[in-house]
């Protein structure tokens, strides 16, 4: 009689059932090619984006985003 028999059988079930969730996201039907260039186009709207902001809060806004003494731990002796 062998309680223990199945463990391995079981255990390598469950890591494929954990890896295939991780291989789902991955198959989206683009070559490495048309990802990237998906990625670049989707960093440079978001950079656009994010410039247009700054520009449109004003000057008072660079100090906050590291421009200025903030009393970070970085200025401690």
């Amino acid at each position: 009689m062998t309680l223990r028999g199945n463990q391995r059988d079981r255990d390598r079930e469950r890591a494929q059932a954990r890896s295939g969730a991780k291989n789902k996201q991955k198959d989206d039907g683009l070559t490495p090619e048309q990802r990237r260039e998906r990625d670049g186009k989707a960093l440079q709207e978001k950079a656009a984006k994010k410039a247009a902001q700054g520009a449109g809060a004003g000057a008072g806004a660079g100090a906050g985003a590291g421009g200025g003494d903030t009393g970070n731990k970085s200025n401690k002796k």
